[in-house]
């Protein structure tokens, strides 16, 4: 890849970065399709300062957005695209003739790693843990397209989670309840819950041993996803997989979005086979 003055650059903006596969993904697509793009890492604290540098920069085409700034992020844009203004949340940013633009794939790429795992949502409980972006992201896919019976929502933020419970009451049919995340609440909740969603940073890496879920609250008859990619088979999955769940790894997500991000930025088909290789070579 040669890198000019014509060079278009996206990037990861979050905090950590250190450990997202981001950029090998982005940058072997670009190099398959011989498109003059380069995808970087930003470990940024102040959201507002990042975004206004971003905007001054001429050749810059997008961003992937994640913890802790995907609310955040949205309310410094030119325009929000409407799934993602219902959300409450971005996951990632268009530049195009000095506007910017926000999305998020994070929904689209959670449901169907679910559909594609096989996981039936139709007329289940589903429990989400978490209440940050990516959760809101997921449940307002959840109620908005799975034919859940059930929503039950455990965070540690109280307002955060209430406001996202309340939201997802306002635009669909469904049971939603929120409770604090802690043992007790998910001794409470998993002997009836289908689905299991893991929608926090804990496990991810390096604090790899950690779980939000003790092994023992967890049975056969949970599906279970993790949302976190790195490592591929968190602590969580092990557990899960140990007592027969069905376990759908973040990995699974985390390529779905992508592929949408990339060709929101491209306007070309993303290879996808191309971006799968480079996160199962990582793993192998």
């Amino acid at each position: 890849m040669n890198i000019d003055a014509n060079t278009k650059f996206c990037g990861v903006i979050g905090n950590p970065v250190g450990h997202s596969l981001s950029p090998a993904i982005h940058n072997a697509a670009f190099r398959t399709l011989g498109l003059n793009f380069v995808y970087l890492a930003w470990q940024v604290d102040a959201i507002g300062d990042a975004v206004r540098g971003l905007r001054a920069l001429g050749n810059f085409r997008g961003a992937s957005v994640t913890i802790p700034h995907k609310v955040a992020a949205m309310q410094l844009l030119d325009h929000v695209e409407p799934t993602a203004r219902r959300i409450g949340a971005i996951n990632t940013v268009v530049a195009d003739k000095g506007e910017l633009t926000g999305y998020n794939t994070d929904a689209t790429g959670a449901l169907r790693a679910l559909r594609e795992g096989g996981i039936e949502l139709r007329g289940r409980h589903i429990v989400v843990l978490g209440s940050g972006g990516a959760a809101r992201a997921i449940a307002f896919a959840l109620a908005a397209e799975s034919g859940a019976d059930k929503l039950t929502l455990l965070g540690i933020e109280a307002s955060e989670r209430t406001a996202l419970a309340q939201d997802i009451r306002s635009v669909a049919p469904l049971a939603v309840e929120d409770s604090n995340l802690d043992e007790p609440k998910l001794r409470q909740v998993l002997p009836g819950a289908h689905v299991l969603i893991h929608c926090t940073p804990v496990g991810m890496s390096p604090k790899v041993e950690t779980t939000c879920v003790p092994a023992s609250l967890l049975h056969e008859g949970l599906a279970v996803m993790d949302i976190v990619y790195n490592p591929r088979e968190t602590q969580l999955l092990k557990d899960a997989k140990r007592v027969g769940c069905k376990t759908i790894p973040g990995l699974e997500m985390f390529l779905n979005q992508a592929v949408t991000q990339f060709e929101l930025w491209t306007n070309q088909p993303a290879p996808v086979a191309v971006m799968r290789a480079v996160l199962e070579a990582h793993f192998r």
